[in-house]
């Protein structure tokens, strides 16, 4: 089974994704978060910084695009095909009210026949890969029946299925059943995500979709970075290992000379989920959340690590 790092707007950055890389068990693919087409000729400073192939140095990169026009993701591939990538990735899964309201991300799937025109103009132009990451259907599962129909009509690299409807958001169970029929019926590569948070989570997926090679994680390796390791049967991430990935992430964020507030962002944002890996310091993630300075921020995280569970 081949592991992916799903992409997280704001969290799997540049930086997290080379932290991650050398502390922890690496991951077969990794994905940007979204990029989101603009009429400017090239990127912007922060996209070049992402996809700057010596800022992603022994990582198998995709781009991820997320858009509804045509015309803008062969233009954003030419674009991309200048750092020499030939894998790219449509978002098709984004559940946010916000692009989806635009008729992006999964609110693209309300509009079968757009976008089926929108596939059939992009696999007829482009010269790239192109893999998709979609959800089961905007607002029911039933819906994914069709959506089948028209992604087996394109020869994509990959489908990674996240078996939610766009209103569920994150919550309720995933619909395995959704999945279940997708690995019957394509005769493409199939990725899952969703909900993969334990060894057993993952042991669970493997073993009903024995016929599936790849699992994308998400939130769950943002909680747990040791999580792949459990995986494949290492030990649990020590309190050793947690604190350098800490530290490492916490000094290239400051080395970018962001400001103060941005890096505390950026480590607030992390520690929502990171937390979970600390039982009991409940009071002292709290005061984390509040930090307003980098050294009252450096004092409760020095408490967390420092906490006897």
């Amino acid at each position: 089974m081949q592991y992916y790092l799903a992409p997280l707007e704001g969290i799997t950055t540049r930086i997290y994704r080379r932290v991650y890389h050398d502390c922890f068990t690496p991951m077969d693919k990794y994905f940007t978060p979204f990029l989101s087409p603009h009429l400017k000729k090239g990127f912007s400073a922060k996209e070049k910084a992402e996809l700057l192939p010596k800022n992603n140095q022994g990582m198998h990169l995709v781009p991820q695009i997320l858009t509804n026009r045509a015309e803008d993701f062969l233009r954003t591939e030419e674009k991309l095909a200048y750092y020499g990538y030939e894998e790219i990735n449509l978002n098709l899964g984004c559940p946010s009210k916000t692009v989806v309201s635009k008729g992006r991300g999964s609110g693209f799937l309300a509009d079968l026949e757009g976008l089926d025109r929108f596939l059939d103009e992009i696999f007829s132009k482009t010269k790239a890969r192109i893999s998709i990451k979609t959800r089961i259907g905007r607002d029911e599962p039933e819906e994914f029946q069709r959506l089948l129909e028209i992604y087996g009509q394109y020869p994509l690299e990959e489908l990674i299925i996240h078996p939610r409807v766009q209103k569920d958001f994150y919550k309720n169970k995933p619909k395995l059943e959704a999945f279940e029929e997708a690995a019957e019926k394509m005769t493409c590569p199939l990725c899952y995500n969703g909900d993969i948070c334990t060894r057993e989570d993952a042991a669970a997926i493997e073993g009903r979709f024995p016929t599936v090679t790849a699992c994308m994680i998400g939130r769950g390796i943002i909680a747990n970075p040791g999580l792949l390791g459990e995986i494949k049967g290492q030990e649990e991430a020590s309190r050793k290992q947690l604190r350098r990935f800490h530290d490492r992430l916490y000094e290239e964020y400051r080395e970018l000379h962001m400001g103060d507030k941005n890096v505390l962002f950026k480590m607030k944002e992390i520690w929502c989920y990171l937390g979970q890996a600390f039982p009991g310091c409940e009071k002292l993630l709290k005061r984390i959340r509040k930090a307003e300075r980098l050294d009252r921020y450096e004092e409760v995280v020095n408490q967390c690590f420092e906490y006897v569970f």
